[in-house]
């Protein structure tokens, strides 16, 4: 009996593991764009931050898009125009006092200085085709007045455009707590490596 009902265990979860696994590809399913020029519902659209530490410890959270537009010509992204709203820098992993705190840190000098640069910026000024529906694009990301060069994978889904950006924090003179520009932090250390996930509804 036990190892029949050891046995109805393992089937379950290997089936709910194939069901998972077939839901992430149907999510990931791309399709083909047709040449437009594309504006963002920056209502419905989403941009999801990571920021890791040494001790495995990480946070995550929100930043709201105020604007954006890209073009597809000729089957490839041409060019397009995103800003976002430094100010809406938003904590999903903490509650209360915590999360106003930590809200406040990143907005501050040490980090973003908000005050003084409100808006962030992404360029794109071009893309190679991948595959149907999927473009490795080049661009310039502006954080703090700071442009660098960034290349991230874009895809065309049916639920919508996504994008994965990661960017060096370091390159934009955010200091605190980076091995960049301090030594010997051991546990204290925040990776400079930024995390981006990317969900754009359009029109």
């Amino acid at each position: 009996m036990k190892k029949l009902i050891t046995l109805l265990m393992f089937v379950s979860l290997v089936s709910c593991n194939m069901n998972s696994n077939k839901s992430e590809e149907a999510n990931s399913v791309t399709v083909n764009a047709s040449d437009a020029i594309y504006n963002i519902n920056q209502d419905e659209s989403s941009l999801v931050w990571t920021g890791r530490e040494v001790s495995t410890s990480s946070h995550f959270g929100t930043i709201n898009f105020t604007s954006g537009q890209f073009e597809v010509a000729d089957g490839l992204i041409s060019q397009g125009e995103f800003f976002v709203d430094m100010t809406s820098i938003n904590v999903q992993d903490l509650t209360g006092g915590s999360k106003e705190r930590l809200e406040g840190h990143l907005r501050s000098d040490d980090f973003f200085s908000v005050e003084s640069f409100p808006s962030a910026h992404l360029y794109i000024s071009s893309s190679e085709l991948i595959s149907d529906g999927k473009w490795m694009v080049n661009g310039f990301l502006t954080i703090k007045d700071i442009s660098h060069p960034v290349l991230f994978e874009m895809a065309n889904t049916e639920d919508g455009w996504t994008a994965n950006l990661v960017f060096d924090r370091s390159k934009y003179n955010v200091k605190f707590r980076s091995g960049t520009f301090f030594e010997n932090l051991g546990d204290k250390l925040i990776y400079d490596d930024i995390e981006l996930e990317i969900n754009l509804k359009t029109s």
